[in-house]
C-alpha cells in the first residue's frame, strides 16, 4: 500500500553555490521547509529583493522508502526547479505554485537530494510582472510517495490520480468516477461512495480503463455556506483481493449556472456571490506559510460573513481549496498570466492552467478557471495575446465540462475589445475612487455595461483602496487613512447591494501582502488595500463594515478606535452592527438611537470636549472606544513620508472658490479653469520630461475611452499631483492651491 513521508525536516540552503553539489555539502545553512529566502527583502520595498537560483540539500536514508516505485512530490518551488538525486538530473518543472513529482530511479543505502529553486526574472515563466512579490524557495510541503509495483498513476501533471464528475438531475446525484492507473497487472478496480463513515455503494470494474457511475438518491447538496456537505469517492486497486493501492477524494452534489440578469444561480436558486480575493504571504515567512495560517486566513474570511474567495493570481496550496471545500466558500482559481503577455511564455500558461486544472477538479467549491488578469496593460488587440486566450479557453473546456472561464480585465479595456468575448463570464477590476474618478462612478460604469450589454454576465473582480494607521475627520480619496477606506467600502457596499446582476464581486484584498516594488502610505513594500492588516492582528473598520452587511453572527463595532485624539468641537462617530437597533453613549448618557435601515451603517454627531467613553449597545453586543479634545492635531495621525499627503487642516478652501480638493472635471468647467490648466500641463511637462512617443490619443497601448477620461476628471486636483511619484513637493501644491483660491467655481440655479 501506499505511503507517505513528509521530509519538510533536515535541509540545507545555499544562496553562494554556483552548481549543484555532488556530496553534501558542509557550507550549506540549515533550514527546514516550507523556507524562502525572500521572506526579509522581499517585503521592505525598493524593489531590489533577491531574485536568482539558490540550492536546497538533503540526505535521505534507505529506510524512508518504502515501496518497488518511489516518487518525490512537491507542492511548491518558485519558480523553478531542478531536481538532482546521487548527482543526477532526474527532471525540472516550470511554474511555481502547482504541484509536481519526480520518479526516483534506485536507492542506495545513503541519497543524496539537491533541488534548485530559481525566481530569476524569465520571459518563458508567469509572472514575471505583477503587484506581488515573487518569493524564491521550496515553500510548500516536500514528500516521499512510495507504492507498490502495481499502482494508481502519479506522473500526469501532479494530479490526484482519481477525478469525481458529480451531475444533478432533479433530486438525485449522478457520479462517474474515474481513476488514472500507473500500472496494474493482473489488477481490478474497486471504486466506493460513502457519506461520512457510511458506504452508499461500491462498483468493480477492470484496471485497463477504470470508470463507474453511481446514482445518489435525493442527494444532500453541497449548499454554499448554509451546508458544504461532502462525500466521499475511494478507487482501490486489487490484486487476488488484496489491495495494492488506494485513492480517495472528497467531492459535493451541487448544480450552478451564472445569469447575466439573476448573476450567480447555485443548486436553482440566487445566490449573490460576495467576498474577497487573498493572497497568501505573510511578514517574514512570504509564501512559506503553515496549515494553520491557512485555517486563520479562512477563519477571517467566514467571520467577515463573505461567501466567495478569489484565490489570486496563482494556483493556491490545495489544502487552503479544501478548506473551502468544507466551510462553502465558492471559488474563482486562476493562473498567474498576468500584466504583460510574454509570447515565450504562451506554453507556460497552458501548463499551468492544466496543472492547476488536473490538480483541483475534484473541489466542488471551485467554479471559474480564471485564464488572466489585467494581461492587457500594453493593450487588448495584440494577435499573440488573443490567441494564448483562445488557447487557454479551449484547454479548460476539454479539460472540464462542468465549469466555466473568466478572466479579470483591467479597468481602461473596453467591453467591445476581442479578448474580453473569449471566456464565458468576465469581471473587471475598477478603482473608482482609489486610482481615478470618484467612487460613485462604480454603480454607473456597471449599469452602463447591463444596459448596452443584457446578454453578457459582468462581475467585479477588484475594487478597494489602501489604509494605514492614518487617521482624519475628513477623509478624502487618497489620503490612506482608515476613514477613508471606511467611507469607500460603505459607497461600495451600497452600490453592489442594488445591482445583483452583478455575478460576483470580490475586495481587493482581504489582507495587506507584501509588493517590494511599492512605495506608498508610508510603509514601503506594501499593498495596504486589505481589510486586515499584513500580520492578521487588526481587523480595519472596513472589515466590520462587510460584516455587518454579510454577516448573522450578532455583532457591533465602533470605528476609528485608533484615532482618539481630535480638534474638532462635534465630531462624527461610526458605528456598524447587522442588528436592528444600536444605541451609542456618550460617558453613560444617551446621544440617540438609531433603527436599521437599507444598509447598516449608522453615524452619530458626538459633543467632544475633555475625554468622553464612548459605549454602542446593540441587541446583547457592546463596544467601546475613546476620543479626547485637544487644541492641535496630533501629528502621529499624519502619514510620515517624502512628498506626503498634504492633511486637510493644511489646505485653504475659501468659499465659492476652488481648491486642490476640487476635481480635474469641475475645475476645467469654467473658462478661468480651463486657462489654469494649460499653465499646469506646461508646469508638469518641464518637471516631469514630455514624450509625444504613442501619440496625444492613446495611453498604454489604449485608445483614450470614455472610461479613462472619466477617471482623469474625476481625479482631484491634489490627487492627480500626489500620483505623479512624489516630483511635486508639499509647498508647491500649496502654491498651485492659493493659485485655484483665485477661481470662481461655477453658480448654479437653486
Amino acid at each position: 500500500m501506499r505511503t507517505v513521508t513528509n521530509i519538510n525536516k533536515g535541509w540545507l540552503f545555499s544562496k553562494k553555490a554556483k552548481s549543484a553539489p555532488e556530496t553534501l555539502p558542509s557550507d550549506f545553512e540549515p533550514v527546514d521547509l516550507p523556507h524562502t529566502w525572500n521572506g526579509s527583502d522581499g517585503q521592505d520595498g525598493g524593489n531590489d529583493y533577491y531574485r536568482g537560483k539558490c540550492y536546497y540539500a538533503r540526505s535521505l536514508d534507505k529506510s524512508l522508502f518504502t515501496g518497488e516505485v518511489n516518487y518525490l512530490e512537491f507542492k511548491g518551488v518558485n519558480s523553478s526547479a531542478e531536481v538532482y538525486f546521487n548527482g543526477e538530473l532526474l527532471g525540472s518543472h516550470d511554474g511555481g505554485y502547482s504541484t509536481f513529482r519526480i520518479k526516483l530511479p534506485d536507492i542506495n543505502d545513503e541519497n543524496l537530494l539537491v533541488v534548485s529553486a530559481d525566481n530569476s526574472p524569465d520571459e518563458r515563466i508567469y509572472p514575471q510582472v505583477a503587484d506581488f512579490t515573487f518569493y524564491g524557495g521550496i515553500y510548500r510541503d516536500v514528500s516521499i510517495i512510495s507504492v507498490g509495483k502495481n499502482h494508481f498513476d502519479l506522473e500526469y501533471c501532479g494530479a490526484p490520480g482519481i477525478a469525481v464528475t458529480p451531475q444533478m438531475n432533479g433530486s438525485d446525484a449522478s457520479v462517474t468516477v474515474e481513476a488514472y492507473i500507473g500500472e496494474a497487472d493482473g489488477c481490478e478496480t474497486v471504486f466506493e461512495i460513502y457519506d461520512g463513515e457510511k458506504l452508499i455503494d461500491a462498483k468493480s470494474t477492470d484496471s485497463e480503463n477504470p470508470k463507474a457511475e453511481f446514482i445518489i438518491k435525493d442527494a444532500r447538496l453541497w449548499d454554499g455556506t448554509k451546508d458544504p456537505h461532502l462525500y466521499t469517492a475511494k478507487a482501490i486497486l486489487k490484486k487476488n483481493g488484496e489491495a495494492e493501492d488506494e485513492l480517495s477524494a472528497d467531492f459535493g452534489c451541487r448544480s450552478f449556472s451564472i445569469d447575466p440578469e439573476k448573476g450567480f444561480i447555485l443548486n436553482g436558486r440566487p445566490y449573490p456571490l460576495r467576498g474577497v480575493a487573498r493572497h497568501q504571504d505573510r511578514p517574514e515567512k512570504g509564501n512559506a506559510i503553515s496549515l494553520a495560517d491557512h485555517e486563520e486566513d479562512i477563519d477571517l474570511i467566514c467571520e467577515m460573513g463573505a461567501n466567495t474567495v478569489r484565490l489570486a493570481h496563482y494556483q493556491h496550496d490545495e489544502a487552503f481549496y479544501s478548506l473551502c471545500d468544507r466551510r462553502g466558500l465558492i471559488v474563482w482559481a486562476e493562473i498567474p498570466y498576468i500584466s504583460r503577455h510574454m509570447p515565450d511564455g504562451t506554453e507556460n500558461t497552458l501548463s499551468q492552467m492544466k496543472e492547476l486544472i488536473c490538480q483541483n477538479y475534484n473541489h466542488p467549491s471551485i467554479v471559474v478557471w480564471g485564464l488572466s488578469n489585467e494581461i492587457t496593460m500594453n493593450g487588448a488587440s495584440d494577435s499573440s495575446l488573443l490567441e494564448n486566450h483562445r488557447k487557454l479557453n479551449d484547454l479548460a473546456h476539454s479539460l472540464d465540462k462542468t465549469r466555466l472561464t473568466t478572466i479579470a480585465i483591467l479597468s481602461m479595456c473596453a467591453p467591445s475589445e476581442e479578448y474580453t468575448q473569449i471566456p464565458d463570464v468576465i469581471s473587471y477590476n475598477h478603482y473608482f475612487g482609489w486610482y481615478g474618478g470618484n467612487v460613485a462612478m462604480n454603480g454607473v460604469w456597471f449599469d452602463d455595461f447591463h444596459k448596452k450589454y443584457p446578454n453578457r454576465c459582468v462581475g467585479l473582480s477588484e475594487y478597494g483602496c489602501e489604509a494605514l494607521n492614518w487617521h482624519t475627520s475628513k477623509p478624502e480619496q487618497g489620503d490612506y487613512t482608515e476613514e477613508y477606506q471606511a467611507y469607500y467600502h460603505e459607497e461600495m457596499i451600497k452600490q453592489i447591494a442594488d445591482r445583483p446582476y452583478l455575478w460576483a464581486t470580490h475586495v481587493w484584498n482581504m489582507f495587506d501582502f507584501a509588493a517590494d516594488a511599492r512605495s506608498e502610505g508610508g510603509e514601503n513594500g506594501m499593498n495596504h488595500k486589505g481589510l486586515v492588516t499584513f500580520d492578521r492582528k487588526y481587523k480595519k473598520d472596513s472589515f466590520y463594515a462587510y460584516k455587518a452587511w454579510l454577516s448573522e453572527e450578532p455583532f457591533v463595532h465602533i470605528c476609528s478606535k485608533r484615532y482618539i485624539d481630535r480638534v474638532e468641537d462635534k465630531t462624527r462617530v461610526t458605528v456598524y452592527t447587522n442588528l436592528p437597533q444600536v444605541e451609542l453613549f456618550a460617558n453613560g448618557v444617551s446621544v440617540g438611537k438609531m433603527q436599521r435601515g437599507k444598509y447598516p451603517f449608522y453615524h452619530f454627531e458626538v459633543e467632544n470636549k475633555g475625554e468622553t467613553r464612548l459605549t454602542a449597545k446593540a441587541g446583547d453586543c457592546s463596544d467601546e472606544s475613546v476620543i479626547r479634545k485637544t487644541d492641535s492635531f496630533n501629528t502621529d495621525y499624519i502619514m510620515k513620508e517624502q512628498g506626503a499627503v498634504i492633511n486637510w487642516f493644511e489646505i485653504e478652501t475659501p468659499a465659492e472658490y476652488f481648491s486642490v480638493n476640487d476635481t480635474i472635471g469641475d475645475v476645467l468647467s469654467t473658462f478661468k479653469g480651463k486657462i489654469f490648466a494649460l499653465k499646469m500641463l506646461r508646469i508638469i511637462k518641464k518637471t516631469l520630461g514630455g514624450s509625444k512617443e504613442g501619440g496625444a490619443m492613446s495611453a498604454a497601448g489604449f485608445k483614450l475611452n470614455r472610461t479613462m477620461l472619466d477617471m482623469a476628471k474625476g481625479f482631484t486636483i491634489k490627487r492627480a499631483f500626489m500620483m505623479l511619484g512624489g516630483k511635486f513637493t508639499k509647498e508647491q501644491i500649496l502654491e498651485i492651491n492659493a493659485m485655484l483660491n483665485k477661481i470662481k467655481k461655477k453658480k448654479y440655479p437653486r
